[in-house]
């Protein structure tokens, strides 16, 4: 970036080259998308090394600068990080094409016939913080759903992020495609993330993947409209009907498997019918990783016979509480009915999962839970778009209009209406 130009004048001039870039992304035909995203990969490939020693001068910022530890684990490209990415780029290039998928074609009384078309959204601007991964899989969806974008990374992951872009822009020019198609913001100035989203002449639409403090600023301020959601407050309910072994791997998975991603489980709720049974034994798994279990009366009562060290009292704010650590609240309910009732009163509409055996509380819970990823025996960690079988992911929506839940390729269009006619005129 040029010091010289301020960012208002940076900003305007990336959006200006953003939208110009958008309409040959939407003219590319899907073998050219195609090549782009495989050029990207075997670029991420022979640059494995440069882009560790870059993640490395960020990481070592980071702890300086006593970033936590939550932070540090979603800044890390890990060997198996990089594999991923170049997995996800592959996966992206064998999805189908959406775009000029034309549906729903239908004659009216008239003679004309109406359809709808797969468009693209045109410019997309994502905002995120310390995870580089995020580079490479948003340029990846974008570029496959025939759109530009803008991405701004958080500071804390600048030198990979660069990096990334480099290859991103080798990528895009190696197969004849505007390099302005992504672009990565050069500043870690934050005004850099005021101007971008309110910039509505430049860019459709924001996608923020970030903390609360991000989202809830953006909610505030933006003038783009947003795909978002803003917590992770995921649930796992563990019917009296469950498999107990189920329940026990499911249970430990989606509190520990990894804590600080927002499909993480951050609140167990555990049928009175078998939470004497269940509780101890998770509660043995939980103690190898020093979780702190925050627990109402009944859950307390069991946990403190079994000796568990890291108990806590819990609160009505913990009910409600994204802990991104190791920490869980714990609840014992009569059934599935008061599970729903709190479920429903204090997600934030991400992710829930039910363990049991009975086909009717299964589908109950299906139906009747109110969040973008509702699983029966299964970990709330696959809430994801790569696991979803989507290549990656742009983010994830907790909203209901347009798209919901991780947002891949469809998530990254829009519909039109088109019209065939043969001469017909109203009358």
């Amino acid at each position: 970036m040029d010091t010289s130009m301020d960012i208002t004048e940076y900003m305007q001039d990336v959006g200006t080259r953003a939208r110009a870039a958008s309409r040959a992304m939407a003219r590319a035909d899907s073998a050219t998308r195609n090549r782009a995203l495989s050029l990207i990969a075997a670029a991420i490939v022979r640059d494995a090394d440069l882009l560790r020693a870059a993640n490395q001068r960020d990481l070592d910022a980071a702890a300086a600068a006593g970033l936590a530890p939550a932070m540090l684990d979603r800044l890390t490209l890990s060997d198996a990080a990089i594999a991923t990415m170049v997995e996800g780029l592959t996966q992206i290039v064998s999805l189908a094409d959406p775009i000029g998928e034309i549906s729903n074609m239908k004659f009216r009384p008239t003679g004309i016939q109406v359809g709808q078309m797969r468009v693209p959204l045109g410019v997309i601007g994502i905002i995120y913080e310390a995870r580089p991964n995020v580079t490479v899989d948003a340029a990846g969806l974008c570029i496959k759903s025939g759109n530009a974008t803008i991405l701004r990374g958080g500071s804390e992951a600048i030198h990979c992020n660069r990096a990334l872009a480099k290859l991103v822009a080798e990528g895009l020019q190696g197969a004849g495609l505007p390099a302005d198609a992504v672009q990565v913001i050069d500043t870690t100035d934050r005004a850099a993330v005021g101007a971008l989203i309110t910039m509505p002449q430049y860019v459709d639409v924001i996608v923020p993947r970030g903390g609360k403090g991000l989202i809830a600023r953006l909610m505030e301020e933006a003038t783009v409209p947003m795909i978002k959601h803003l917590d992770g407050i995921c649930h796992v309910y563990i019917d009296a009907k469950a498999d107990i072994r189920k329940a026990i791997d499911i249970g430990f998975n989606a509190k520990c498997h990894r804590y600080g991603t927002c499909n993480t489980m951050e609140t167990l709720l555990v049928s009175r019918a078998i939470a004497a049974t269940v509780l101890p034994q998770l509660a043995e798994l939980y103690l190898t990783k020093q979780v702190e279990l925050r627990a109402d009366p009944e859950s307390h009562a069991i946990l403190a016979a079994a000796a568990y060290p890291h108990l806590v009292p819990a609160t009505e704010e913990d009910w409600s509480t994204e802990y991104l650590a190791a920490i869980l609240s714990v609840k014992v309910v009569d059934g599935i009915d008061e599970a729903m009732d709190h479920i429903n009163q204090y997600s934030s509409k991400h992710t829930e999962s039910i363990i049991t055996e009975d086909y009717s509380d299964a589908l109950r819970f299906l139906r009747e839970v109110d969040s973008a990823s509702v699983m029966v025996n299964a970990s709330t960690r696959f809430a994801d778009g790569f696991e979803y079988g989507l290549g990656a992911e742009i983010g994830i929506s907790n909203d209901k209009l347009h798209a919901r839940g991780p947002v891949g390729l469809e998530g990254l269009t829009s519909l039109k209406y088109v019209v065939f006619g043969h001469g017909e005129v109203r009358k």
